[in-house]
């Protein structure tokens, strides 16, 4: 793992020729806080279409911002307001018209960095299947694939959300998809999985709450157990083997932990 004194001798990332074919020129934007296991992955990637990588950064303690330097990147600095405003924050302060949006956690694959490179920019936005590599495979089944998110977007026509958890991009337009993969290393193990689901969880129910959604008894009894058909089942996580199996049991039970915990809010609002 690198550390800080490291950085400075990593390969910067290389921004492609700004004049090359009269494209439009794209900034990579991505929020970090302790990333330093990802960070120089992730925007390794992004460099074959990229003219330039933006990082903002909100209070890492470890390398991440030394080796987000190091490798060209510009950093920024803001304390955390929550999922969609900080990525607005990046989107905002992006130097070009286009933007690609990536987690820190994410990879752009070399088929999907070509696609891009050779991209007509017809529409105002495009979407891209995402692939998670968990426990050891690629999941290529079940709820998680091919899971398509709008990452490329005119940022006169896109924007995101300002949920504070599963912010979305909005788009004001056509929007088209992509054909090849983006790679997210979502969890490094079932405890990884489950203290990042302890934690969205709280986010959902306070965001539902916000919303006036209440949980009823029936969703608590009867939605974990059509989550799990649902993902294992009818969209076929069972041939995902092993981790299919987790991916359907952990869906279910995030489902039900994210109603109990409105449930409670409901009952103790003052908590919320």
């Amino acid at each position: 793992m690198p550390g800080p004194g490291q950085a400075a001798i990593l390969p910067a990332v290389r921004s492609p020729d700004p004049l090359h074919a009269g494209r439009p020129l794209i900034s990579a934007v991505l929020i970090t806080r302790d990333e330093e296991r990802n960070i120089a992955r992730c925007l390794r990637s992004v460099a074959p279409f990229a003219a330039e990588t933006l990082v903002v950064d909100s209070g890492s303690t470890d390398a991440t911002v030394e080796i987000a330097a190091g490798l060209g990147a510009r950093v920024l600095h803001n304390p955390w307001p929550g999922f969609g405003p900080q990525k607005r924050f990046a989107v905002e302060h992006a130097s070009h018209d286009w933007v690609f949006s990536i987690d820190a956690d994410e990879e752009v694959s070399p088929a999907l960095a070509a696609e891009i490179a050779a991209l007509d920019f017809s529409k105002n936005a495009y979407q891209v299947p995402r692939t998670v590599h968990y426990l050891g495979r690629w999941i290529r089944h079940g709820i998680w694939y091919p899971g398509y998110v709008t990452r490329l977007f005119r940022r006169d026509r896109g924007a995101f959300t300002g949920d504070a958890i599963h912010e979305s991009v909005r788009v004001d337009g056509p929007v088209g998809r992509l054909r090849n993969d983006l790679l997210h290393y979502s969890y490094r193990d079932v405890d990884h999985h489950l203290e990042k689901m302890n934690e969205f969880t709280s986010l959902s129910a306070q965001k539902m709450f916000a919303e006036g959604r209440r949980a009823s008894m029936f969703r608590l009894a009867l939605q974990p157990g059509l989550e799990f058909l649902r993902s294992y089942v009818a969209r076929g996580g069972i041939l995902d083997g092993y981790p299919g199996l987790v991916i359907a049991l952990f869906h279910a039970y995030y489902v039900f932990l994210k109603y109990a915990k409105l449930r409670e809010l409901c009952m103790h609002p003052e908590r919320a």
